[in-house]
């Protein structure tokens, strides 16, 4: 230990005073960055040496335990220290203070986290008014029964998931304000066509069409939320994102209580002012879109016109360079290229394949929820509009509840643990309905299905949020993204089936049997995802992960 009495830990003083140059630690590792922060203006400072020589204290005395084991394995010290230097060398500077970054922040969350959540809002409004729809007779009118309905629901499902890596990627080419605003209004166009639908054919084709319209929306959207952000920022906008799908879920049948009162007025049924109404919404907020929704720190005017908030050059600035710093591996939502080959390689990290697999089990039971709920509550008793009305409460409290699991998730980052406690609350939330809904009253089976509703999707933005923070790359994490939705749709897929006509007297007992085991199978998947992240990370800590020279060891985010 003699080498710690002739470290000079202060050889560039928070003054500038450059010191003699102490033995021991190589002098890149301690060459002056910026790592403060200024509190009133921007200054130049002359930084202390703390971050880059714990670095180099930690990775000394690291190499003086292992050195043996990293002189056999190739990885280890070496590779750490290289990768502090260079993380010393090129992060960039912040020339900016609290107040500035704060306040460019507030425009992001001005601009583009509302219009994607209320791009998602309708998005979920044309997706689902086919709940409120029958409850007005739409399935008598087009002479459809529950498992065409069902049938149908799948189809819409498969071309969303047909067209997701296809969608992301083209969303990579274009940019998000060509993109996304052109997805708007293509599934706002094929919602309204609903309304000339007056048989099977005619209703399969339009469940198909509006998935193959959707597809992409929601990776891409989050992709986006990713290019204005940094990490750490994320969860709560992801998950403020996702209030845009399950607020429609939870406003959709409150709109619909209201609009199927024009039933009768000018040659249409209630089910028809509902798509066209909803579809004519759709457009609107693509105009929007077109008018209003920046690009990306880089690109931040709209389509047409300047917007309505306004990036100014020094906002751009601190938008970019922060990101920088959070990520330098960062690109561009427009212009980036995704090889075919770096898409494979993004698939076959087996690592990461229990997040999907859990997402498919655990989402899969919020599917028949979304189209039966209002039909449920209606059987308990109640009229059409009161049960639209009702159905409204379930989704609202969802909304609370998907906050509160994105807080905790934030403010502990224990991003797999509150995956897995929110499952958890799911799982024992089916159990209990299922063993009582038989032998409880009218409002108390009302209650027990309003609360499986508040808790059907908890779990959802966090998921999606870890499993970001464990992509290294902006490419990988596009890619990711759209495979992660993919398997939550291919789960709503499947979950299309759960509830069937003949379980309907029981009120789906068997249909909640079936959500009580994929969820448990999900809850088992996300802790199997969370000890590969632990054991990883522990192998690397202790220098038994095997790392190509000149690159870092992936540590993941548990």
């Amino acid at each position: 230990m003699g080498w710690l009495h002739k470290l000079d830990l202060h050889a560039y003083s928070p003054q500038g005073a450059k010191r003699p140059q102490s033995p021991g630690i190589p002098s890149s590792l301690i060459r002056p960055i910026f790592l403060g922060r200024p509190s009133t203006s921007v200054m130049t400072v002359h930084p202390t040496t703390d971050q880059c020589t714990k670095h180099a204290l930690h990775d000394m005395g690291l190499q003086r335990d292992v050195e043996e084991k990293t002189t056999a394995s190739g990885s280890g010290v070496a590779g750490v220290a290289s990768s502090r230097q260079s993380e010393c060398e090129i992060l960039p500077e912040i020339d900016w203070t609290d107040g500035e970054e704060a306040k460019a922040r507030r425009k992001v969350d001005r601009t583009v986290l509302p219009l994607l959540c209320i791009g998602f809002l309708v998005f979920q409004f044309d997706r689902m008014n086919l709940a409120s729809a029958l409850t007005d007779g739409f399935a008598d009118y087009v002479k459809i029964d529950q498992d065409t309905i069902n049938l149908g629901n799948q189809l819409l499902f498969l071309g969303t998931v047909a067209l997701e890596i296809p969608s992301n990627m083209l969303l990579q080419k274009i940019g998000p304000r060509k993109w996304l605003t052109l997805q708007v209004m293509l599934f706002g166009v094929v919602g309204i066509l609903q309304i000339l639908v007056h048989n099977r054919a005619g209703y399969i084709a339009s469940r198909l069409g509006l998935g193959l319209a959707e597809s992409g929306y929601i990776p891409g959207s989050i992709y986006t939320i990713s290019t204005w952000y940094t990490k750490k920022e994320r969860a709560r906008r992801v998950a403020i994102f996702f209030f845009g799908m399950f607020g429609g879920n939870a406003v959709s049948p409150l709109f619909a209580s209201g609009i199927l009162k024009l039933g009768g007025m000018r040659g249409l049924r209630g089910w028809q002012w509902l798509f066209l109404i909803e579809g004519l919404l759709t457009l609107c907020i693509a105009l929007c879109f077109f008018l209003l929704l920046p690009g990306s720190p880089d690109l931040p005017r709209p389509l047409a016109g300047r917007g309505l908030v306004r990036f100014t050059h020094r906002e751009r600035h601190i938008l970019e360079k922060r990101l920088e710093r959070d990520d330098e591996r960062r690109r561009n939502a427009k212009g980036m290229h995704i090889p075919l080959s770096l898409v494979w390689k993004t698939v076959k990290h087996y690592r990461r394949w229990p997040h999907f697999v859990s997402t498919f089990c655990v989402f899969s039971t919020w599917s028949p929820l979304t189209t039966y709920t209002p039909s449920i509550i209606m059987s308990l008793g109640f009229d059409r509009i009161t049960a639209n009305a009702l159905s409204a409460v379930g989704g609202s409290l969802a909304l609370v509840v998907v906050f509160v699991f994105a807080y905790l998730s934030d403010k502990t980052n224990q991003r797999g643990l509150s995956v897995m406690g929110a499952q958890l609350c799911l799982l024992i939330v089916l159990i209990v309905a299922r063993s009582i809904h038989n032998h409880v009253g009218k409002w108390s089976h009302y209650v027990l299905w309003t609360i499986i509703n508040a808790f059907s999707v908890g779990y959802h933005p966090v998921h999606n949020t870890w499993l970001q923070l464990n992509c290294r790359e902006a490419e990988e994490r596009s890619i990711s993204i759209a495979m992660w939705v993919m398997s939550a749709n291919t789960g709503m897929m499947a979950g299309t089936w759960y509830y069937r006509a003949p379980d309907k007297p029981s009120f789906y007992n068997k249909g909640l049997r079936t959500q009580i085991i994929m969820v448990g199978i999900g809850f088992v998947f996300a802790a199997i995802q969370e000890g590969i992240y632990l054991v990883h990370n522990k192998r690397v800590e202790e220098g038994k992960h095997e790392v190509p020279e000149g690159k870092k060891a992936r540590v993941y985010v548990p």
